[in-house]
């Protein structure tokens, strides 16, 4: 089945490199490109794409706004945000808005195309450099503003430590090996974190990990 991509970014160059790749790829299309938030909204109307790759910083609505309209739109479509190391500061924005990726224009062509396959199948991606970040602005956050999560009241001790160890950014073999459980026990529990938690996927898991203080905050 071909993935169809709405491109936002308002750099044209930006966009023909990412349509260059693309094309030469047999499950992708790119339907669609946008310039700004809010072409990017209106194209996800009228296309209903499976992934829109969405810069931050454009002129009018920016990614984060689009990217909260679309997420919470009646639609399926899922966000991956594309931008510069010196947009980190919307990182959480980002996600909290809905992406369900979050990576930087440095990262090679192919990767980047991946990462749309990623998020089309419905599971989530954050750059490792990008999760640094995440992990330091909420080290950064006093305890004291986290909001309590009721919902955490219902899961179990070892669903606890599954969720404290996705915050931590480690992937399912990761959480395998650290809890000497197999790969696919793993996957079971992290289905279950996020029909209990009632989360999208595993961005949001990492966010409520953060936003719960179950992940040690360091300087």
């Amino acid at each position: 089945m071909t993935i169809r991509v709405v491109l936002a970014d308002d750099q044209p160059l930006v966009r023909a490199a990412l349509q260059m790749v693309i094309t030469d790829t047999a499950d992708v299309q790119v339907v669609g490109e946008a310039k700004d938030g809010a072409e990017a909204v209106r194209l996800t109307g009228e296309l209903t794409p499976d992934v829109v790759v969405m810069d931050i910083r454009m002129p009018g609505m920016d990614g984060i706004e689009a990217t909260r309209l679309i997420t919470t739109g009646a639609g399926t479509t899922r966000v991956v945000v594309l931008t510069t190391f010196d947009d980190d500061d919307y990182v959480y924005g980002a996600l909290r808005a809905g992406a369900s990726g979050f990576l930087v224009k440095d990262m090679a062509l192919d990767d980047i195309l991946a990462a749309v396959r990623i998020v089309a199948a419905g599971d989530a991606l954050i750059a490792p450099s990008v999760t640094r970040r995440l992990i330091k602005e909420f080290a950064d956050r006093p305890t004291a503003t986290l909001p309590q999560r009721t919902e955490l009241e219902r899961i179990t001790d070892r669903e606890r430590e599954v969720l404290t160890l996705v915050g931590k950014g480690l992937s399912n073999a990761e959480i395998a090996d650290q809890l000497s459980i197999s790969v696919a026990t793993a996957k079971t529990y992290l289905t279950r974190l996020l029909a209990k938690l009632d989360a999208r996927d595993r961005v949001q898991l990492v966010i409520l990990a953060y936003e719960a203080g179950l992940v040690a905050r360091s300087h």
